[in-house]
């Protein structure tokens, strides 16, 4: 018979709105704070003291039209970049990964997740972390989703050797000439992916 496995998961959620509907007794679960800085700090500390077997930050995330995702899609994020990274010239924006200084830069600036699972249950999203959501300026062109922490997410975990994973629900499209939000039911099926993920990585045959 199928039997749970021994595996210490915490989930990361930036806001109490994004964890208002998610409990169970086999994860902890902390709030991790909106935004770039406020995620690495949380993350970090988490690492330390709790010393997870796995991390996930869980949570919603605007999509771009060309994406094909639609508003209460859940994807696993395999991808993030710090989208709004750079300096404005006469030209426009720069970000620090396209200067001909450093080369390698651009490499190591987007970062991959390593722990996707073989067979993922959700589609794979590029994600795309900015401390100004909706910013007009960033190159959205290999980006599906919007959000303002996983970049963050994923270079502590990555700096720490800590396993971790990033599950998002669409919410909107990323316009701001369309405010239409569905905040209730991407909460909804954000937290109903979130607990067949968990299912799936604590159960097996």
């Amino acid at each position: 018979m199928p039997h749970y496995t021994e595996m210490k998961i915490t989930v990361l959620f930036p806001t109490q709105t994004e964890a208002s509907l998610f409990s169970r007794d086999d994860v902890s679960t902390i709030i991790s704070g909106v935004g770039l800085t406020a995620t690495a700090h949380a993350t970090t500390r988490l690492i330390y003291q709790q010393r997870p077997d796995l991390l996930i930050m869980a949570g919603i995330a605007g999509a771009y039209a060309h994406s094909g995702f639609k508003v209460g899609d859940v994807c696993l994020v395999s991808t993030e970049v710090e989208g709004d990274l750079g300096f404005f010239t006469p030209k426009g924006f720069v970000h620090l990964a396209h200067l001909p200084i450093d080369m390698e830069f651009e490499r190591r600036h987007t970062l991959a997740c390593p722990h996707l699972p073989a067979q993922p249950l959700f589609p794979l999203a590029r994600g795309m972390s900015v401390n100004a959501a909706m910013a007009a300026f960033v190159d959205t062109s290999q980006i599906d989703l919007e959000n303002m922490e996983g970049a963050a997410f994923f270079h502590t975990c990555l700096q720490e050797k800590q396993a971790f994973l990033e599950l998002r629900a669409v919410s909107n499209f990323v316009d701001i000439h369309h405010d239409e939000w569905d905040m209730q039911g991407s909460v909804k099926a954000m937290t109903a992916g979130l607990h067949q993920l968990i299912d799936s990585l604590l159960l097996t045959p």
